[in-house]
């Protein structure tokens, strides 16, 4: 665990300074931000939509983007640039002639590729819900104080991030084997918009490849309306057989990546 854990660490200090990282943090701020002055100066036309609704189109115009291109095409920029610097100063025998188990390294790397996603998706939770209610403050008008999105934007979130860890895996074990970008970035492209074709015309068997599973995750929200309810119930259901086959892409990906490392495919 010692290991694993100064591994991880060298993997921040090592990219703390890469766009692979800025852009885990920039895009949430960047896309929530321009969103947030659409809605600022358009208040007067939302004024008169109910809270719930209100939020429903604030996180709704980024979410449909997110799960259709820009959350696969950021995944493979991560990837690969978790594994670039390693290609570009060809460290990678270096690396793994430290003596630190060789587990502890791709597993380092691989959990460290795995927490960029998550903190660039907790940002947009954070921002969505921070940039909504400042808009309730700034324009009272704009009633996001009816409603409490928090909840379900955080299980929306991690559903999204749960379906993209059989993606991330693919591209990480990519970016692993080859040295340039327009390999992984070039497939991961091309996959990425068989998956949305797949996921759009509602394939029954979508769930089955993993670069459609970000549009599935957005499809299983759910709306219940019980007798004396004045709005809808929204709910998340997340375990899904899309999210079943990205963790087991995830768990299958690490073995064999691992296996790679072993026999010394990485050069």
């Amino acid at each position: 665990m010692k290991g694993f854990i100064l591994s991880f660490r060298s993997e921040f200090y090592k990219t703390r300074k890469t766009m692979g990282f800025w852009s885990a943090v920039l895009l949430p701020l960047l896309l929530c931000l321009l969103l947030f002055v659409g809605f600022f100066s358009k208040s007067d036309e939302l004024a008169k939509a109910p809270g719930m609704m209100l939020w429903l189109q604030f996180a709704g115009a980024i979410l449909a983007v997110m799960g259709s291109l820009l959350l696969p095409m950021l995944i493979v920029f991560i990837a690969y640039s978790v594994n670039s610097i390693e290609h570009k100063a060809d460290t990678w025998k270096t690396l793994f002639s430290l003596p630190i188990s060789k587990l502890s390294v791709f597993a380092a790397k691989y959990f460290y590729a795995f927490f960029l996603v998550f903190l660039c998706l907790t940002l947009f939770v954070l921002f969505t819900v921070g940039f909504g209610n400042l808009l309730g403050v700034l324009k009272p008008a704009l009633k996001f104080s009816d409603y409490n999105a928090a909840g379900i934007l955080a299980q929306l979130y991690f559903k999204l991030f749960l379906s993209s860890l059989g993606i991330l895996s693919i591209q990480f074990l990519m970016s692993l084997l080859f040295r340039d970008f327009l390999k992984p970035m070039g497939i991961g492209f091309v996959l990425t918009i068989t998956g949305v074709i797949l996921a759009g015309n509602n394939w029954k068997y979508a769930y089955a490849f993993p670069y459609s599973h970000p549009m599935l995750a957005l499809q299983a929200l759910k709306q219940d309306m019980h007798k004396g309810d004045t709005m809808p119930k929204i709910t998340v259901e997340m375990l899904t057989k899309d999210t079943w086959i990205s963790l087991a892409i995830a768990l299958i990906v690490f073995v064999g990546g691992y296996l790679i490392v072993l026999k010394k495919s990485v050069k």
